[in-house]
């Protein structure tokens, strides 16, 4: 089908158009790429036919330049690329510098700067603390109400999805274990999160207010925090999460802008304690999103985690991320922590949906409790958009390789 002619209701139609980077077969250059249905158009190429001023910015084999261009770049960028792919007259032109999604090659659509990772949903901080603290009389932290929880990880190590994940080595050691060992984790794990893209920096020792969520980032992704659960649970007393977690992390290919998700907006869960101001957003307009995210493991779905339940929103890790006087970057990368419902089919990790390798989970290729080598894990999603239509986010799959023996 030709690339205008998307059906109506295609979940990648002209309200979306998230952007990627791609090459073509043969071809080393990259260049910026938006989805439309199944079809890639050459951004930079189409920029520069009809002579738009953002020509330079899309021109590029790389998001960051777009990103760095601030808030208004991004919404006369959107509104450009929105006419040039449904006016009649745009067709002659623009119509042959789409490709099909199956014939390119999709490229990590932006240089990561830091990564910071947090820990925003009620359901799984409360999950993980019934399951390592059973008889604590909170299951959450004392602090966990009060602020955004969150761990600065390893930007290098942000890979597309597609990318094999090597199953990583460290110590290790059960409780029953005189003294730690070392090999390959034999708890490998995911976390079904969304992460959030910085598109404007800040300067050293300013902070970001709530409201100035939407002027610094540029959009969002599906995004796979892999999780060794044995070498975390080894080493992360007394200062959190280290190579358990910093082998790799799997994000989408594909940035749905901010200005796609206006219809998924929600507000989040009522708060339960007071507010400090700065994270106080009472008075803000809505900060929750309403995705709905699918995991499956070898193509068997698993589990439905709703977005909608987190208990912080993005513009509330942004504050927080920030109150210190931590500039941002272009190409920050922050993750919303593991998403989780808070029904059994709604836990977005191994550890809850098999309460720490207990309750086994069935699959057609037989029971997992953690990943075995040549697991293919999938995580896909959707928001509500327009009229009805759904805004699909870019999927995000991992296989497991096997590990240095």
């Amino acid at each position: 089908m030709p690339p205008f002619d998307v059906p109506e209701g295609d979940p990648f139609g002209p309200h979306n158009l998230p952007y990627g980077v791609f090459s073509l077969p043969g071809s080393s250059p990259r260049s910026v790429g938006v989805r439309l249905g199944d079809h890639v158009l050459d951004a930079g190429a189409a920029a520069h036919a009809l002579g738009s001023p953002y020509a330079a910015l899309l021109a590029r084999p790389t998001l960051n330049p777009l990103l760095a261009a601030g808030r208004t770049a991004w919404s006369d960028v959107r509104r450009a690329l929105t006419a040039w792919v449904t006016v009649p007259s745009h067709r002659e032109t623009v119509e042959p510098l789409f490709h099909p999604l199956s014939s390119v090659t999709l490229h990590l659509p932006f240089e990561v700067a830091d990564y910071v990772d947090f820990y925003a949903s009620e359901n799984h901080a409360r999950n993980v603390g019934q399951i390592f603290r059973p008889d604590a009389a909170d299951s959450l932290t004392p602090n966990w109400k009060h602020l955004p929880i969150g761990y600065h990880g390893r930007s290098g190590t942000v890979v597309v999805s597609g990318t094999d994940v090597v199953r990583p080595s460290g110590q290790r050691k059960a409780p029953t274990d005189a003294s730690p060992l070392f090999g390959p984790s034999v708890r490998l794990d995911i976390e079904a999160e969304v992460g959030f893209v910085v598109g404007a920096p800040s300067r050293m020792g300013e902070t970001v207010s709530l409201d100035g969520f939407r002027e610094h980032v540029f959009g969002l992704c599906l995004l796979n925090d892999w999780s060794a659960r044995d070498i975390q649970a080894w080493e992360y007393v007394p200062l959190g999460p280290f190579l358990g977690k910093s082998f790799a992390t799997s994000v989408s290919a594909w940035i749905t802008p901010l200005d796609a998700l206006e219809e998924a907006r929600v507000a989040p869960p009522a708060r339960t304690h007071e507010l400090l101001p700065y994270l106080d957003d009472s008075d803000e307009e809505p900060g929750g999103y309403d995705l709905r995210i699918t995991v499956a493991v070898n193509g068997h779905v698993v589990s439905e985690p709703p977005f909608s339940t987190m208990y912080w929103t993005a513009a509330q890790q942004l504050a927080h991320m920030t109150v210190n006087g931590a500039s941002l970057r272009t190409g920050d990368l922050y993750g919303s922590g593991t998403v989780s419902g808070p029904a059994d089919r709604e836990r977005g990790s191994l550890l809850e949906l098999t309460w720490n390798g207990r309750d086994a989970l069935e699959l057609p290729d037989g029971k997992r409790t953690f990943l075995e080598d040549g697991d293919v894990v999938t995580l896909s999603a959707w928001a509500p958009g327009p009229d009805g239509v759904r805004v699909g986010l870019g999927e995000v799959t991992g296989r497991v390789a096997p590990g240095a023996q």
